[in-house]
């Protein structure tokens, strides 16, 4: 799945998201409360903690629909800066 650096990023940005409820890959990023705020801030914050570059092509909002496809983005992100 993904590393809990990602879901401590990832948390404080989903209001709807109860401490007590797991965070899946399944998880509409959207129904959990991420608005296009949050959606600048996580782009920023997973930019600097994983020290990446989404680029422009991953700026879409399916990008952001679910935890999933964020983490899996932000994976080949860092598979294509260590190659």
């Amino acid at each position: 799945m993904w590393d809990d650096r990602f879901e401590q990023i990832l948390r404080p940005l989903l209001p709807f998201l109860p401490p007590q409820e797991e965070l899946t890959p399944e998880s509409d990023l959207k129904d959990l409360g991420l608005d296009s705020l949050g959606t600048v801030q996580l782009l920023g914050m997973l930019e600097d903690a994983y020290q990446v570059r989404f680029r422009d092509s991953a700026l879409t909002m399916d990008t952001f629909r679910t935890a999933g496809v964020l983490w899996d983005t932000v994976r080949s992100m860092l598979q294509s800066a260590a190659s």
